[in-house]
């Protein structure tokens, strides 16, 4: 096991940790019933704190925040030295809770993405591994919901008698989401993206090849151009000229400065 701490990458507070560490924590948390945020971050993640301060305060106060991109493990083993040979990918990251929860008798609960992508990813992780419990499933509202429906939705999830939440509602919405509901959730909630899509089938995964050479964004890019092209064209340079700033220690450069949320965004 790998855990070598939070290090600071532009600001963001990440994870130097391993996939064996990650799961070690998260299903330690689930057995005992205690609340754990976690979020998987690539650059874009990563970005979004970089260039809102209330974000930023968001993601430095969750509990696991991985490596999810390549990019980002180059990182933070550019800037801090931490020798990180692997990343700790979402959807990988996914497969190895749900192996483990079903191990160990944990029902899961899926939040958000369509209930047609919730059906087939169900599917398809109990095809995978048959003693996986599903507690329930609850699609987004793609809206921001009313008190009221915040309150509803957690008394189902709490009745579901779930052990752990993965939450597909795409970045930075589902960070938002799992940070609002730490206090409410007495479990661990699992900011995932698009693994719900790429699990359920219904968005294709870069090949292996592209994602270990860092090309996943490019596979992505080349299938949802008009949808990613700012996130990747624009985000993934500005990244790289940031990153080099962090390490030169630019006397001009300084991190983006966390401001706490004064009001809750509810998504759902």
């Amino acid at each position: 096991m790998i855990d070598k701490g939070k290090h600071n990458l532009l600001g963001v507070h990440i994870d130097a940790v391993d996939y064996e560490t990650a799961v070690f924590k998260i299903i330690s948390a689930a057995k005992q019933g205690q609340p754990f945020t976690v979020s998987a971050l690539a650059v874009h993640g990563v970005m979004t704190g970089v260039l809102d301060p209330v974000h930023l305060y968001r993601l430095n106060n969750l509990d696991l925040v991985v490596p999810d991109g390549q990019p980002v493990r180059w990182g933070l083993n550019f800037l801090h030295h931490t020798t990180l040979t692997d990343r700790v990918y979402g959807p990988e990251l996914t497969l190895r809770v749900c192996q483990h929860a079903a191990l160990e008798s944990l029902p899961i609960f899926l939040f958000g993405s369509k209930l047609s992508v919730l059906g087939k990813l169900s599917e398809n992780l109990q095809s995978k591994f048959p003693e996986l419990k599903i507690a329930g499933m609850m699609p987004s509202k793609f809206r921001q919901i009313s008190a009221y429906e915040k309150a509803e939705m957690i008394k189902t999830i709490r009745a579901s008698e779930a052990k752990l939440i993965l939450v597909g509602l795409g970045c930075p919405r589902q960070e938002i989401w799992v940070y609002e509901h730490r206090l409410h959730l007495p479990m661990p909630m699992l900011a995932v993206g698009a693994a719900f899509d790429f699990h359920a089938g219904t968005l294709p995964q870069a090949p292996t090849g592209w994602q270990k050479n860092g090309f996943e964004w490019l596979y992505r890019f080349l299938h949802e151009p008009s949808r990613l092209w700012k996130r990747y064209l624009l985000r993934n340079p500005h990244y790289l000229w940031l990153l080099l700033q962090q390490r030169l220690q630019y006397n001009h450069y300084r991190f983006t400065q966390p401001v706490e949320p004064t009001h809750e965004l509810r998504y759902g």
